[in-house]
């Protein structure tokens, strides 16, 4: 592999060297998974508005034909991903494989079949309590995003939005516990969810699924770090090539010292995608 071909940033890493090396030559049997919020699409306060970047879209179109398989991994349900990125009506992306719900979600650009299990009955009565829970709380202003099977927490917009999350923290933790679930920090976010599933399941499944011998995985928040485990794990088996980005930021850094590639933010992540392209010759 020439120098000219690697996309800078280039890995700081041997193994990450390596597999963007497997990803060059033989592209036919690599991955390219990536999380949505954060990754792909801008941290804005307002989640629904978070669009997918029109330039990290547009490189995954040149990318798309070339590789084996893409997929986004994220927590969002699977149809807010598809509203969010608009992927179903993007050309390049008849590969692509949406894992939403962390896995518990899917839909498949190539036969436009969404799987979508009914939600745990848990999350509802969770959901139910909280108005409550924020209230004795004193965080009047503290955002509920209903994802069905997961509630979310935004304490983002907030005058202290750092402090809120962490009074809501032990009280939501306590709350998801008494039903059978988890309360999961992350970007100014505390999300209650069913704990049994996760992206690095997820990602497994689909490595098995495909039979791809690289995976890129692009993530920046808490909830990436199960992916990021059971990508080394992978890894030091010996049974794919990994390359873990980073996209950093100045809320979230838990990823950057386990990553092979770190950006900041999703724009640099569009600029590294785009030089990818290139190198692939997409």
């Amino acid at each position: 592999m020439a120098l000219s071909a690697v996309p800078a940033p280039s890995p700081r890493t041997q193994a990450g060297t390596a597999a963007l090396a497997s990803l060059l030559s033989d592209p036919e049997h690599a991955m390219l998974a990536f999380d949505f919020d954060g990754t792909l699409s801008p941290i804005v306060d307002d989640p629904e508005q978070a669009h997918a970047s029109e330039r990290s879209l547009q490189a995954l179109e040149r990318i798309g034909p070339c590789v084996g398989k893409l997929a986004v991994v994220t927590g969002r349900p699977v149809r807010t991903a598809l509203r969010l990125g608009a992927f179903a009506e993007r050309e390049g992306l008849a590969h692509l494989s949406i894992l939403g719900q962390y896995g518990a979600e899917r839909w498949d650009a190539e036969t436009g079949v969404e799987s979508v299990p009914p939600p745990p009955e848990a999350v509802a009565e969770v959901r139910a309590a909280l108005p409550a829970l924020i209230d004795s709380l004193g965080l009047t202003g503290v955002r509920i995003e209903d994802k069905q099977r997961a509630v979310v927490l935004h304490t983002r917009g907030l005058p202290d939005p750092a402090g809120a999350q962490a009074i809501l923290e032990g009280p939501v933790a306590e709350l998801a516990q008494e039903h059978g679930l988890a309360a999961e920090p992350g970007r100014l976010v505390v999300e209650v969810r069913d704990p049994s599933v996760d992206k690095g399941g997820a990602l497994r499944g689909l490595i098995s699924e495909t039979g791809v011998r690289t995976i890129v995985f692009a993530g920046d928040d808490l909830g990436d770090l199960p992916a990021y485990e059971a990508l080394t794990a992978m890894r030091e088996g010996g049974d794919v090539e990994v390359l873990l980005v980073a996209v950093a930021s100045d809320e979230q850094t838990v990823l950057v010292p386990r990553a092979d590639v770190v950006v900041h933010g999703p724009d640099e992540l569009a600029d590294w995608l785009e030089r990818l392209a290139d190198a692939l010759g997409c």
